[in-house]
């Protein structure tokens, strides 16, 4: 099942989280900075031993003391640049991938995803809304539970507005089951 719900990625019931991360994987604002605080300082002295990640790709860490997950599935996104459209698409492609490889990896069946690179990496939401779904589409059978959490009401709107264009879905009490042939 593929589920967009409208909330924090923090608060899904999963095995892995995914952190939109920067390349230091150090911990900063946003969603990223809210893993980190919610994961304690064990999380951030792993993340030293990683030495970085490139954009694109993934790293998986333990969630120390984020309640009910096991992993955090780091990943850097692509600071978004229309000149470059077609070269950020591939790269957020590759970050939705990566993580889910990362995460069926380390043996999770359920994964929550925040909409990467749509903050302060400027990646427009209705453009990475339809590069998730496509980058998704080969991983709706290998996990039980795909959520992709939209933090603002507003974000919420856009973004199912837009799967319902691309796929079937069907309204669920918890929000948007997309349908992923």
């Amino acid at each position: 099942m593929v589920l967009m719900v409208h909330g924090s990625v923090l608060d899904q019931r999963v095995d892995a989280i995914v952190n939109a991360a920067n390349s230091t994987l150090m911990g900063g604002g946003g969603v990223d900075g809210a893993i980190h605080r919610a994961a304690g300082p064990r999380l951030l002295e792993e993340c030293k031993r990683l030495g970085g990640c490139p954009t694109g790709e993934a790293r998986v860490t333990g969630a120390y003391d984020i309640a009910g997950v096991r992993h955090v599935v780091h990943t850097v996104g692509p600071v978004y640049d229309e000149r470059r459209d077609g070269r950020c698409a591939s790269l957020l492609a590759s970050c939705y991938r990566e993580s889910c490889e990362a995460a069926l990896g380390v043996g999770d069946r359920s994964i929550a995803f925040p909409a990467i690179s749509c903050g302060v990496y400027g990646y427009p939401l209705e453009d990475a809304v339809e590069v998730s779904v496509d980058a998704l589409r080969p991983y709706a059978e290998r996990f039980d539970r795909i959520v992709l959490a939209m933090f603002g009401l507003g974000e919420y709107r856009r973004a199912t507005k837009v799967a319902r264009e691309l796929v079937p879905c069907r309204e669920q009490p918890d929000g948007l089951e997309l349908e992923l042939p």
